[in-house]
C-alpha cells in the first residue's frame, strides 16, 4: 500500500472547514454514532439550535437513504459504502454532501428529481411536501413516502445540487449537496 500523506489530508480538511468526513460501509449504529458526534461538534461550535437540528436532520436523511438503497439493491459492503462530508462554508452555512454507488438509471432519475426540486421556491416545496404527505403509501413499495428528499430541500438555504458520474457496468456514483 502506498504511503498516505495524512498531514496533507488534515490540512485540506482544515482549509475547507470540514467538520466530519466518513467513507465506508454504513450501518444503523454507525449512522447514529456519527450523528451524535456531529450533534456534539455543532453544539461545541455554538451553532444556532435550528441550524444544528437541520444539519443533523439532513445528515440522518441522506445516510439512511444510502443505507436503505444499498440494502434494497443487495449491494456488497464495498458497493454499498457511503461517502459523507459535513463542512462549514465561509458564509457561515453548513454543507452536507453525501454520495454512493447507484444503478445508472436510478441516479439519472434522482438527478432529474433534484433538478425539479431546485426549480421550486419555498412555498412550492411546502405545498409539494403537504401533497406528498397526503398520498397513500403502497405497502409493498419498499421505500418511504418520498418526504425525505422534499424535507431536505425545504431545510436547504439554497437549491440542492446533484452529480452523477458514470463508473461503468451500468452503475454510477451519485453525490448530493445540501447547504443549510
Amino acid at each position: 500500500m502506498p504511503a498516505i500523506d495524512l498531514l496533507s489530508i488534515r490540512e485540506q480538511f482544515n482549509e475547507n472547514q470540514i467538520l466530519l468526513c466518513f467513507n465506508g460501509p454504513i450501518s444503523r449504529s454507525l449512522i447514529e454514532e456519527i450523528g451524535n458526534a456531529l450533534r456534539n461538534y455543532l453544539q461545541a461550535e455554538n451553532a444556532l439550535p435550528a441550524a444544528a437540528m437541520d444539519v443533523f436532520g439532513v445528515y440522518i436523511e441522506l445516510t439512511q437513504n444510502i443505507r436503505h438503497y444499498a440494502g434494497r439493491m443487495g449491494y456488497s459492503e464495498r458497493d454499498g459504502a457511503a461517502t459523507v462530508v459535513v463542512a462549514r462554508g465561509e458564509d457561515g452555512h453548513y454543507m452536507v454532501l453525501a454520495g454512493n454507488r447507484v444503478e445508472l438509471a436510478d441516479g439519472q432519475a434522482l438527478c432529474r428529481r433534484i433538478e425539479q426540486l431546485a426549480g421550486m421556491d419555498k412555498a412550492a416545496l411546502k405545498a409539494a411536501y403537504k401533497t406528498q404527505l397526503r398520498q397513500p403509501r403502497a405497502e409493498d413499495s419498499g421505500t418511504g413516502a418520498g418526504l425525505g428528499l422534499l424535507d431536505v430541500a425545504r431545510k436547504s438555504s439554497r437549491p440542492m445540487t446533484a452529480k452523477l458520474v458514470d463508473t461503468g457496468e451500468g452503475r454510477g456514483f451519485f453525490s448530493l449537496l445540501a447547504v443549510i
